[in-house]
């Protein structure tokens, strides 16, 4: 059984306007399918199995270029989401270990192989906002 699976996008956004974007966890339910609400230290992720807040933390880093995220469970489950932002010639790249989650977060979010399609698809919203919002209007 696979205990990780690591997605990359390449962003044409400059890196640090990226990291910005990307380390506001308000700005999670813009890119992301399980989070629908982040205030104050805490979330709202809501699946097709059911709703859950959970506390978050995020710990970024933006001369190291990582961005992760620490959630804990009503239960006191905890689960973490580590990612990296690195600058590139014509924008940056953007990387995301997905971990196999934790029973509570499986039960959830459903098998790490769902989960990556599930990824694969914020990673390609995240590029198209991250490369929207570069752009003059």
């Amino acid at each position: 059984m696979e205990n990780y699976r690591v997605e990359s996008i390449f962003v044409e956004a400059e890196k640090d306007r990226a990291f910005r974007f990307i380390a506001d966890a308000a700005n999670l339910p813009e890119w992301t399918h399980a989070f629908k609400a982040v205030r104050n230290g805490t979330a709202m992720m809501e699946t097709p199995a059911g709703s859950v807040q959970v506390s978050l933390e995020v710990a970024a880093s933006n001369e190291a270029g990582t961005i992760d995220w620490r959630m804990t469970f009503p239960d006191a489950s905890k689960a973490v989401a580590c990612s990296r932002l690195v600058p590139a010639p014509g924008g940056c790249v953007y990387s995301f270990v997905l971990l196999a989650p934790p029973v509570p977060l499986a039960q959830l979010e459903g098998t790490l192989n769902q989960q990556v399609d599930i990824l694969r698809q914020e990673l390609r919203k995240l590029k198209d906002l991250l490369e929207r919002k570069g752009k003059p209007s």
